[in-house]
């Protein structure tokens, strides 16, 4: 932040430092493990007095001089320059912690260059024992090198008491100094066995060839057994948060995890194979170079995994990959990136300047880890799939439940900056469609009521005001088809009377959405329209789309359980509110004792594409497609370690309840893992968070919040509470039972509602909601305009939907059901949702509002029956 940007673009991305660094990394350790080959050898040649050795220990000293001291010094100081302009603040940070480290260890490197020197051009100068002195001269400086360099790059991983001591030592010698000594000990005399291999293999003579070969294996197989152990031993010192991020968290580590163990068994075979004389020397000769490309790979891997496991930190704890210092995070956040920074054009943001702001806040923020469209973390790919609001959303979740990235430090503006920069400067995406208007629908004909005349009232209604099912059944399965109706039968008089006795109730779908003839089921209907049938158990309960209702359980009402309604019928014009016909008839007879119609809405406009990639399936504004199921699998596979795509793809699709059951002790249940988890993504967006999943958005095709608090501008977050608080509830809940994921993604969420986490109660699903009387207390009228947070039913039974007044009559029978309560007004025919109170009473009022008691009782009532303040007038004009 308070240096330039060094922009490289397409060799971004750690290019460079990868490629610099594991070269001169693997140099330098050959250069330390060389030396004691060198050392080594030549006293194994004086102690055989062999001429021929002490020959090839001459010619691979020439060898390792070029190697180690002009190309391992190139390198070395191409480190320096381009750590200093790629992360000039880690940089900074390194050369302030250790500055006399670095001043010994390049005392100790001019010591190397002196002794190797020395050594090599006084071959046969010297007396033996004097010239191997120099020799172990040459090893004690380089292992010393070794010894100062790894205590600083152990640090940046592992820097221990340092983050609250500052103390030298304690940052020097810290939890994976030790390890880290010996398995780069090990790690240097197996390379020196290693490139032994090379200058061995172009000796001329047979003998000293096979001999010299055996040699080299030893070298290598030997420090290769103890460079595992220490693995092991590295491997436990680290503490957990790297150990997890090592072996669970990061995506880049696996892949290189598992070449190291492969490259393993691979390097030791071929030491094998190149000790055994009876291969032709040919052969030998691109065996050897192979391995010095094995060698450079596993170097890198090792390299590779230990970068990775520090992340999202330059150094582990104190420094982010984006150059911020944690201590100045909350700063920066609060005043944003661009005010922060000192090498930036902008600091303000405007409509006009937004792309180039971005710009330089993806500079900043991005690319010291992301190239664009080059070899290493290039940046298009990973968001190819993203529309501007998703990208939006990502930034926004970035850090808090996948950790190796930092969490991103700007304003809400910033952040939509960098966003649209990314979706539309690097991808160049067009903007979103403008969703279609919903189809209006004729208005629906309203059955006739003859107040003087008819016996009974027939009220029928849906148990949810709107069953949004996932059309995704080839790959999942989040909600099935499978509305619930409800009815009651009033025979009316001064004393009404709920019949449930010697009476049939009847219930059908219009014409248009009965299955053809040759659909004998939901799921080959199901078929005709995926192209293969699911296997997945929904709980279906067999009822079709007509069919006699069931007497319910415990309440004076008529039920029809999970009817498979899907809002596709044969014309396929999308219809997400089709109206049932419900008839009463008596039990010997047959005649008809009353009709009414009541809608049974369904919606399949789950918006997960919008995060997820794909189009939508069905008219550019509702359904699951094929491209947005199998990503929302594959990013499930990747977070949590599932096969579930793979099982799709073999036919065996899995429904999310299956796992995510209530009484699992490990996995969260459906309503907290996907709230708690998108909470991460959509905190502070507002309704919006609600209307990217749910079919609520007042621009969708479903528009399902159609109820009379709509047309007060009520909005989702006026009784469920903002994203945020309706998942902490939920994630409290599952906090309680001892689940570790709710820990997880409680981490990075706030309150809106309250100041603290611990004011917000704890929310089971489908049980623990908003209420009526939570804001009309004793039926009056509200004084707010939103639900207290913690206000919530306390069991199923007590939820508006399942309950009834004093005489027996359920809520939703006269106010309708949730989110469409009467008066409601439909977005597709404005007359869909209040049918049975406009054919009773010519209104779209509550049944029985503004005094209208004789609809049932057949006289005007002076006594309040129902609940209190049933005898006043509707407060609201319609």
């Amino acid at each position: 932040m308070n240096y330039p940007v060094w922009d490289l673009s397409t060799f971004g991305g750690g290019f460079w430092i990868a490629f610099i660094a594991v070269i001169h990394v693997y140099v330098a350790h050959f250069a330390v493990g060389g030396g004691f080959f060198l050392v080594i050898t030549e006293m194994w040649a004086a102690r055989e007095d062999s001429s021929e050795i002490l020959a090839y220990v001459k010619k691979h000293t020439q060898f390792f001089l070029l190697l180690s001291v002009v190309f391992g010094a190139v390198t070395g100081v191409g480190i320096w320059f381009t750590i200093s302009l790629l992360s000039p603040a880690g940089t900074s940070s390194l050369i302030h912690t250790f500055v006399f480290a670095f001043a010994t260890e390049w005392v100790f490197f001019l010591g190397e260059i002196i002794a190797i020197f020395i050594y090599y051009y006084t071959f046969d100068k010297m007396a033996p024992k004097q010239h191997q002195f120099i020799g172990w001269c040459y090893v004690g400086f380089g292992w010393l090198s070794l010894f100062t360099i790894n205590g600083i790059v152990s640090f940046m991983l592992t820097p221990g008491d340092w983050l609250t001591t500052h103390n030298f030592w304690d940052a020097f010698f810290n939890p994976t100094f030790s390890p880290a000594l010996f398995f780069r000990t090990f790690m240097a005399l197996m390379l020196a066995g290693l490139f032994g291999f090379v200058t061995s293999v172009y000796i001329k003579g047979k003998p000293l060839r096979d001999k010299m070969l055996k040699y080299c294996a030893v070298w290598l197989i030997l420090p290769m057994i103890l460079l595992v152990l220490s693995a092991f031993w590295y491997a436990a010192a680290l503490p957990e948060a790297q150990t997890e991020m090592m072996f669970s968290l990061s995506p880049e580590i696996m892949p290189f995890l598992k070449l190291f163990t492969w490259l393993t068994p691979v390097i030791m075979l071929t030491a094998i194979f190149l000790a055994i004389r009876f291969f032709p020397v040919s052969l030998k000769k691109v065996t050897a170079f192979c391995l010095i490309i094995m060698g450079l790979l596993y170097m890198g891997s090792f390299e590779w995994m230990r970068e990775a496991a520090r992340k999202p930190y330059i150094i582990f704890g104190y420094t982010f990959s984006n150059s911020i210092n944690t201590a100045d995070l909350e700063a920066v956040t609060k005043t944003g990136i661009l005010k922060s920074a000192r090498w930036v054009s902008h600091k303000e943001i405007t409509p006009e300047n937004q792309m180039t702001a971005g710009q330089e806040i993806f500079r900043l923020m991005c690319s010291p880890c992301h190239s664009v469209g080059g070899p290493i973390n290039d940046i298009l790919p990973v968001t190819k799939k993203y529309p501007v609001f998703a990208m939006d959303a990502m930034i926004n979740g970035m850090g808090k439940i996948d950790t190796y990235m930092p969490i991103f430090p700007g304003t809400k503006i910033e952040r939509e900056a960098l966003a649209a920069y990314i979706v539309k400067g690097l991808h160049d995406r067009p903007d979103e469609k403008t969703p279609p208007e919903p189809n209006t629908l004729v208005a629906e004909k309203i059955p006739p009521f003859n107040a003087d005349k008819d016996e009974y009232i027939l009220l029928a209604w849906n148990n949810t005001g709107m069953q949004t099912i996932s059309d995704s059944d080839p790959f999942w399965s989040i909600q099935p088809p499978g509305n619930t109706i409800y009815a009651q039968l009033i025979r009316r008089g001064e004393l009404p009377e709920l019949v449930t006795d010697d009476v049939i109730i009847e219930y059908s779908a219009p014409p248009e959405f009965a299955f053809p003839a040759r659909h004998v089921s939901f799921w080959s209907y199901a078929e005709s329209l995926f192209g293969k049938t699911p296997q997945l158990d929904t709980g279906l309960t067999g009822n079709g789309l007509k069919g006699e209702m069931a007497p319910h359980p415990s309440e004076n009402a008529f039920i029809a359980e999970m009817v498979p309604v899907v809002p596709y019928p044969e014309n396929a014009v999308y219809n997400p509110y089709p109206v049932f016909t419900v008839t009463a008839r008596e039990a010997d007879s047959g005649d008809i004792l009353a009709t009414a119609k009541t809608v049974v809405p369904v919606s399949t406009e789950m918006g997960c594409r919008n995060c997820h990639n794909g189009n939508w399936r069905i008219d550019d504004r509702t359904g699951i497609g094929a491209v947005t199921s199998s990503d929302i699998l594959a990013v499930h596979d990747e977070k949590t370690g599932t096969t579930l795509l793979e099982q799709a793809e073999n036919g065996s699709p899995k429904a999310c309840k299956s796992c995510h059951t209530p009484d699992d002790p490990k996995i969260l249940n459906l309503s907290a893992s996907i709230h708690g988890f998108h909470a991460n993504y959509l905190a502070g967006m507002g309704d919006a968070a609600c209307h990217t999943c749910h079919p609520s958005s007042p621009d969708g095709a479903t528009r399902s919040f159609r109820g009379f608090h709509n047309s007060m501008d009520f909005s989702c977050s006026s009784c469920h509470g903002r994203m945020e608080d309706h998942a902490l509830a939920l994630l409290i809940n599952e906090k309680k039972t001892g689940k570790e994921r709710a820990e997880t993604l409680l981490k990075y969420l706030s309150p809106k509602a309250v100041k603290k986490i611990s004011e917000i109660n704890p929310r089971k699903p489908w049980v623990n909601e908003p209420d009526c009387l939570h804001c009309h207390i004793n039926f009056e009228m509200p004084d707010t305009d939103e639900v207290e947070i913690n206000s919530r039913t306390t069991s199923e039974s007590g939820l508006f939907r399942n309950r009834t007044d004093d005489a027996g009559i359920m809520c939703a029978a006269c106010h309708g059901i949730t989110h469409a309560v009467y008066p409601a007004e439909n977005p597709f025919s404005s007359n869909r949702d209040v049918l049975q109170p406009m054919q009773y009473q010519g209104n779209a009022y509550p049944i029985g509002a503004n005094k209208n008691c004789r609809l049932c009782h057949t006289i005007d009532m002076e006594d309040e029956m129902h609940h209190p303040n049933t005898l006043t007038m509707f407060r609201n004009t319609y």
